[in-house]
């Protein structure tokens, strides 16, 4: 037998984290409930399989680090000084109460300052993951409200940033804080700071795009990885600041790219693996015989993160202006603690301002809010009606008639364009012709470039991970066009785009007879097969080269393409009656005529030609000279020349056509 301890560890940790993630979701609890469950039941303090917890926690400080780089990465000011006016003043005030509550606290139980302040600025923050997982379940992520709420996340993660800095400088030297730590660990950080954004700035995002021409994506993921934890290691070990800062800064200057998108979905991977792991070395530190012997403290702790945060953030509604509502979407949302607590803890752990069993209290706090956290939720309309029933009590919670307008990040509504290929070339040129925005997704780096040259707005990545569609806005799209010869990829694009918005329209392109099936029953409103379309094309030129009459020929093609169809898709109910609507409306025809000089219609009015009786087509529009006439009035007499609109079915228009010719009308 080899002696493998770190895979056996690493083995059980992941496979104790999806069975405790995977039952946490079949009850609707966030799945870090069950992660930190598994962490329990294998740490030291319960019987059974004892994982290493020194080797776990060292995988777990990858957890930090490609944590805090997607941080860093999706950090945006932008998005910040949108919501600026409640989400700014209302996080800052809401951490400082927060952190003074937690101090308090401490302080009746006894604990030292630092301790105090370690777990009061711990439970300041909330859980990113937590938030975001409220906001969609609740629709109410691309609300108003829901940006406000992320906007004031944003800021609380950005003070996390800087609390970690700050923390080293609380840690015991001589019975007394020192006042040089503190401005040495300011002045070190400003250095690692200045300096990346100064070289790494210019350095990173050329670095990315050079092994991005080499069309590697292995290539491209390894220096992602090199560039986030050679950060972080040169951060910790030449500058002495935290892994965290130094992946953060990291993330924020890979932001600039503009392959940034794809490097997030590229990460995306390692950073919910390993914050697994990180979560589940968490929940290895909680000894769950210490937490029911102070089972009073865990309590009192979880109300004064539940219900104290709840109250604080509604209080600050009285004081900042805004609506109601938001408020009460922020008080629920952020009355939980997570992620960025544990974070903030186990530094505390490392500097000793914190022992194991004010840690484990900590944990079971940030344990039972998130527990609790989506009932938060469904009390936000009880709460309204409860304050509206208090006249002057609502008229002072929501002085605003409406949040701050934000700019809609989407735009004008655009069709997404996935595949910038021939054919999606093709449609990019007939949508521009038209004035139609459109966006584009390429994971070709050379024809995004081209794409930028042409001012056209595009998006580098791989589309069929859901973590660059999610850029796109789809929620905003007129449509969606997947024109990626690949089927598994075009399946992939589908189904995630159908579950961003299931109102979506979406025409995708099938490689094979039985994807058209899958495409469809994936989310697809309409699926295209080249091969039966172009094979169909080759059958209606050659009939009519043979003279076939038109109209025949194109209810021939179009029955068989009817049949084709739904063989191939015989489980859809929805594509036999699109078919049938887009024959309904082939029978009519636009189509616009020249009048030949030697036409007998030259000279005569609208009138006097008869058109409609003779052929059963009828005039719509007019263009001489290069201005249009629409609906022309019955005395407009044709000129040679002319091009006139006419609006008929196949054999109408053939009638008008022999007309015009001098032939005869009936032919």
């Amino acid at each position: 037998m080899h002696d493998l301890p770190l895979l056996i560890n690493i083995s059980i940790a992941l496979a104790a984290a999806f069975i405790g993630g995977l039952l946490a979701r079949r009850v609707k609890l966030p799945a870090i409930v069950g992660y930190l469950l598994a962490g329990i039941a294998i740490g030291p303090f319960t019987p059974g399989f004892v994982g290493d917890t020194d080797t776990i926690s060292q995988l777990a400080e990858l957890g930090v680090i490609f944590l805090m780089f997607g941080v860093g990465l999706h950090f945006s000011f932008t998005d910040l000084w949108k919501v600026r006016s409640i989400a700014v003043p209302g996080a800052i005030l809401q951490m400082t109460l927060g952190t003074l509550a937690g101090y308090a606290l401490s302080q009746v139980w006894g604990w030292s300052a630092a301790a105090g302040i370690t777990m009061g600025l711990g439970i300041s923050i909330a859980s990113t993951v937590v938030l975001l997982r409220g906001l969609m379940d609740n629709n109410l992520l691309n609300t108003p409200h829901g940006r406000v709420a992320v906007g004031w996340l944003v800021l609380e993660d950005l003070a996390t940033v800087l609390i970690l800095i700050l923390m080293p400088a609380l840690a015991p030297q001589s019975g007394a804080f020192a006042l040089s730590t503190l401005g040495l660990t300011l002045v070190k950080a400003g250095a690692f700071i200045v300096i990346m954004f100064l070289v790494g700035k210019r350095f990173i995002p050329w670095l990315l795009d050079r092994i991005a021409h080499t069309r590697s994506r292995e290539l491209f993921i390894l220096a992602i990885l090199v560039i986030t934890l050679a950060t972080a290691l040169g951060a910790s070990e030449i500058f002495s600041v935290s892994l965290a800062l130094g992946a953060f800064v990291a993330g924020a200057i890979v932001s600039e790219s503009p392959l940034s998108h794809q490097v997030g979905a590229d990460v995306l991977p390692f950073r919910e693996a390993f914050a697994v792991l990180f979560f589940v070395s968490v929940g290895m530190l909680v000894n769950p015989i210490f937490l029911v012997q102070h089972l009073g403290q865990v309590l009192v702790l979880t109300l004064v993160v539940v219900v104290g945060k709840m109250l604080i953030n509604l209080l600050i509604g009285f004081f900042i202006r805004g609506q109601a509502k938001t408020f009460m979407v922020v008080a629920a949302g952020l009355s939980q603690i997570g992620e960025f607590t544990f974070i903030v803890g186990q530094a505390g752990l490392m500097l000793g301002l914190l022992n194991r069993n004010q840690y484990s209290l900590i944990l079971a706090a940030a344990l039972l809010s998130i527990t609790v956290n989506p009932w938060m939720f469904r009390l936000i309309p009880k709460a309204e009606q409860l304050f509206k029933s208090i006249p002057w009590l609502w008229r002072r919670l929501n002085r605003h008639t409406a949040p701050e307008a934000t700019e809609d990040k989407a735009g004008e509504q655009p069709v997404v364009l996935v595949g910038y290929g021939r054919v999606g070339g093709h449609l990019l040129s007939v949508l521009r012709s038209m004035d139609i925005p459109v966006k584009v997704i390429e994971a070709d780096v050379e024809r995004v470039e081209m794409l930028n040259r042409e001012e056209v707005p595009v998006l580098y990545g791989d589309a069929a991970n859901s973590e660059v569609l999610t850029h796109a806005y789809l929620e905003h799209a007129k449509a969606l066009v997947v024109s990626v010869p690949e089927e598994a990829a075009a399946e992939m694009i589908v189904n995630a785009a159908h579950e961003i918005n299931p109102k979506l329209p979406i025409i995708a392109r099938a490689a094979t007879e039985e994807g058209i099936q899958r495409l469809t029953e994936l989310g697809a409103s309409f699926v295209v097969h080249p091969e039966l379309e172009g094979g169909l094309e080759m059958v209606r030129h050659t009939l009519l080269e043979l003279g076939l009459p038109r109209r025949e020929v194109d209810e021939y093609a179009e029955q068989v393409r009817i049949k084709r169809y739904e063989a191939m898709n015989e489980y859809s109910t929805a594509q036999p009656l699109v078919r049938n609507i887009l024959r309904a409306i082939g029978e009519i025809e636009i189509t616009w005529i020249e009048v030949p000089q030697d036409s007998p219609l030259v000279g005569k009015t609208l009138a006097q030609s008869d058109l409609r009786g003779k052929t059963g087509a009828s005039v719509v529009a007019l263009v001489r000279d290069q201005k249009l006439n629409a609906n022309p009035k019955s005395s407009t007499k044709f000129q040679a020349g002319d091009r006139v609109g006419i609006i008929g079915d196949s054999t109408q228009i053939f009638a008008v056509e022999a007309y015009m010719r001098g032939g005869d009308a009936d032919s």
